[in-house]
């Protein structure tokens, strides 16, 4: 079936055969690099079939000899070729411009072969040709036979490799009537005068072809190709231009490379396009779900964050009801048994015990203040850290203290404005423990953008800085940034030629349009 079918095609094509386009040499390539090598047996006897039939039906004007050093190399001469090339890698595809090329490079190189047969045979046959027939002879080879593949190769792999789907077969279908067939009818209306608007034609033939290549790739380009050569050959047969001369078909052949290597580049972008789309949209799925597991980290950790600051809560009422309350039992014992250590002569027992428990109520409040700020409840955020035990803390150890605080703390939520406190509370403490510095400067901004309630925190000091390796244990810029990070915030530290800068920005989960309601 495979021989009847080539031979068939070999019947119809032949007709068409003139200098400068040999569609069944773009046909017998096409054939052969397309089916397996144990089929070329039968494409080869169906040709020679084909062949043979057609000689003998014009009457062998050059004898059996003639036509067996006519017909006979060259289909040997390309089945060799195309042999050594496909043990080389070579295959059916215009997928990228790689493949292109290559099979471009693989036709050119065939060509030129059989070209040279064709030389040496017609060298034998005549016995003194002149050298201008052998070149004509070799430049009707040359570029007929590359354009006969450059216009049936791209066809048959379409069709038996690389079949359009129905939607770009209906675009491909609509583009054609809509702007192939206006173009061809214009063209044929410029070929039907006298030169040079038949030169002229043949260069606007490019255009269509252009715009195939760009919106339907390789396969646009071909069929474009391929409709406007045979469109072209058809008017200048009718108009009486006769066959276009070697350099139209030179164009021929430079443009229709051309085309099917934009035509390839274009299909090749549109699957990177294609490609970047998916994964665009991949990543975008990923992306949801990290910020979706974000999200619950976040939450996990403000939850930490909250039952961490009830206990605290819990602790420090626990601490102040019973503590607070034996100590103050303890003193007033204390205070009613003066006399009577007096009278004894033992009042420095009272006055020591006196000193012990004011020292445990000090540090009870310290601890209890440590636990829970209770400021943070009584003055409010701007007041705590403006006037508070922050303040009292830095002014006894020598620090001078700077503020600059702006912005409603009423926008904030509750957890928010005492990670606030801690942050400040932390870094003084830091500052006057192992800083050794003797300012500390706080700023802060509180707003709102987009509907979210804001906190801008930069807070400084002039110590020695951060050492240049971490101690063991030490929780205090750790424990800072995983509270930040449990809000969703951004921790950075700056680098400074001398002592710490802290830049922090918390996002409250206050909504501003909801608070503005109430």
């Amino acid at each position: 079936m495979l021989g009847l079918g080539y031979f068939l095609l070999w019947l119809l094509l032949w007709p068409t055969e003139q200098p400068y386009w040999m569609l069944p040499y773009g046909l017998r390539f096409g054939a052969l690099l397309l089916a397996p090598i144990r089929m070329w047996p039968w494409l080869l006897g169906a040709e020679f079939a084909a062949t043979g039939l057609i000689g003998f039906a014009n009457g062998l004007p050059l004898g059996w000899l003639g036509f067996f050093l006519g017909e006979f190399p060259e289909p040997i001469v390309v089945t060799i070729c195309l042999a050594l090339m496909r043990r080389a890698n070579l295959h059916a595809s215009l997928r990228d411009p790689e493949d292109v090329a290559r099979l471009l490079l693989s036709a050119a190189f065939t060509v030129a072969a059989t070209t040279a047969t064709d030389a040496i045979l017609l060298a034998l046959v005549h016995a003194s040709p002149t050298s201008d027939l052998l070149v004509q002879a070799m430049g009707q080879d040359l570029l007929g036979n590359y354009v006969g593949v450059l216009l049936v190769v791209p066809l048959l792999v379409m069709l038996l490799r690389a079949r359009l789907r129905k939607r770009a077969l209906g675009s491909l279908l609509m583009d054609g009537l809509l702007v192939l067939l206006p173009s061809l009818a214009i063209l044929m209306v410029l070929s039907s005068h006298g030169a040079p608007q038949p030169q002229f034609a043949r260069v606007l033939s490019l255009a269509p072809v252009l715009f195939f290549a760009f919106r339907h790739g390789w396969r646009g380009a071909s069929l474009a190709m391929l409709i406007s050569s045979l469109g072209m050959t058809v008017v200048d047969h009718i108009s009486g231009h006769g066959a276009p001369g070697a350099a139209g078909e030179l164009f021929l052949a430079v443009a229709g490379t051309g085309a099917l290597m934009l035509g390839s580049a274009t299909d090749a972008l549109r699957r990177s396009s294609e490609r970047v789309a998916e994964q665009n949209v991949y990543l975008a799925a990923v992306n949801r779900r990290l910020d979706h597991l974000a999200r619950q980290l976040r939450d996990a950790a403000r939850g930490n964050l909250q039952a961490e600051e009830n206990q605290r809560r819990h602790m420090a009422a626990e601490l102040h009801d019973e503590l607070g309350q034996n100590l103050t039992a303890i003193q007033t014992h204390v205070k009613l048994a003066q006399s009577r250590l007096t009278q004894a002569g033992m009042d420095d027992i009272g006055i020591s015990i006196n000193a012990i428990l004011g020292h445990m109520r000090r540090a009870l409040h310290r601890l209890l203040d440590d636990l829970r700020p209770a400021v943070l409840d009584e003055f409010g955020l701007l007041r705590a850290l403006d006037e508070g035990p922050i303040r009292d803390l830095l002014n006894a150890a020598g620090v001078a203290y700077h503020t600059e605080l702006h912005g409603d703390p009423r926008l904030l939520d509750d957890d928010t404005r005492t990670v606030i406190y801690r942050l400040v509370q932390e870094s003084a403490t830091n500052a006057v423990k192992h800083a050794q510095a003797d300012m500390f400067q706080l700023r802060l901004r509180i707003g709102e953008r987009q509907g979210v309630a804001m906190a801008l925190l930069d807070i400084r000091d002039n110590g020695i800085g951060l050492p240049a390796r971490m101690p063991r244990g030490g929780r205090g810029m750790q424990g800072m940034r995983d509270r930040v990070t449990s809000l969703g915030g951004l921790f950075r530290v700056r680098p400074e030629s001398q002592g710490v800068h802290l830049r922090i920005l918390l996002r409250s989960s206050t909504n501003i349009a909801d608070l503005s309601r109430a």
